[in-house]
């Protein structure tokens, strides 16, 4: 047992010399060169392949959400024109209230006058005139809440007609945005699959908890990248210097070294040019 636990404690000394500021869960199985280079080479070509298929998808830009934002326009423009629609059929209702109420009136006033013509006295004749007049007063406020309704309804008639000409403009826009978006996926998604099928079998010669760690840089990366070269003496992707001696470590393949500054993994240029000859 103990020198089972010897071994053990060397081999977790081995693996801890082979990694340098690495994100968590990224796991370094052996010592040599060959087996650094080549985990940097299968994340750096899998890099590649991800870099290809965010190039095709920036093509296609900010058409998916423009899509999504006219058709939920063209919605809620549909909404707005069925609610004016509504509003205005209630207008509509509203003057006819106000046409039978002004004809009630009118029908009343005469039934008062009629009566008035055989009052017995001066009482009564009074009353049907206090009758008459508050029916007119009746008649001249309908008159002027059938203005106001008649008044909407032409402003609403206008707004109904100003929406349903938004909305065939949307419409329209939609229309061609469609377009352009289904031919640019018809261009794009076969290499965009075949691309995806690529990366897939790419990620097959990953180190699993390796390639969790590798996705996770390229996702909070903005650009995408998280495997990168040295650039002029800084790092690829947030373009920090880097030291003589760390470009050295870099070199010699010896671990798997991050950026301090942006956690991008480094990969030493003259080992991809390595593996194009």
């Amino acid at each position: 047992m103990a020198k089972k636990k010897i071994v053990e404690n060397q081999s977790a000394v081995a693996y801890n010399e082979n990694i340098t500021h690495l994100p968590e869960n990224i796991p370094q199985e052996g010592v040599e060169e060959i087996t650094i280079a080549k985990k940097l080479l299968s994340l750096y070509n899998l890099q590649q392949i991800c870099s290809q298929i965010d190039k095709i998808r920036v093509v296609r830009g900010e058409l998916p959400n423009e899509v999504r934002d006219l058709e939920d326009a063209l919605a809620g423009m549909q909404t707005r024109i069925e609610n004016h629609k509504e509003e205005l059929e209630e207008l509509k209702q509203k003057v006819i209230a106000q046409d039978a109420k002004m004809k009630e009136s009118t029908v009343l006033i005469k039934r008062y006058e009629d009566q008035q013509n055989n009052v017995r006295n001066n009482r009564e004749y009074e009353s049907l005139s206090k009758e008459i007049e508050y029916q007119k007063l009746e008649i001249q406020v309908a008159e002027k809440h059938k203005i106001k309704f008649n008044t909407d309804i032409v402003t609403k008639i206008e707004n109904i007609a100003e929406c349903e000409e938004k909305r065939k403009e949307i419409a329209e826009v939609l229309e061609q945005k469609k377009s352009e978006l289904t031919d640019i996926i018809a261009e794009t998604k076969k290499e965009e699959q075949e691309l995806i099928a690529k990366a897939e079998e790419l990620k097959k010669n990953v180190d699993y908890r390796l390639l969790n760690a590798f996705e996770r840089i390229r996702n909070n990366a903005r650009n995408g990248l998280a495997i990168v070269q040295i650039e002029r003496d800084a790092c690829g992707g947030c373009f920090s210097t880097i030291p003589p001696q760390r470009q050295l470590d870099i070199r010699l393949h010896k671990k798997i070294i991050v950026c301090e500054a942006c956690g991008r993994i480094f990969i030493d240029k003259q080992l991809v040019e390595s593996q194009n000859n």
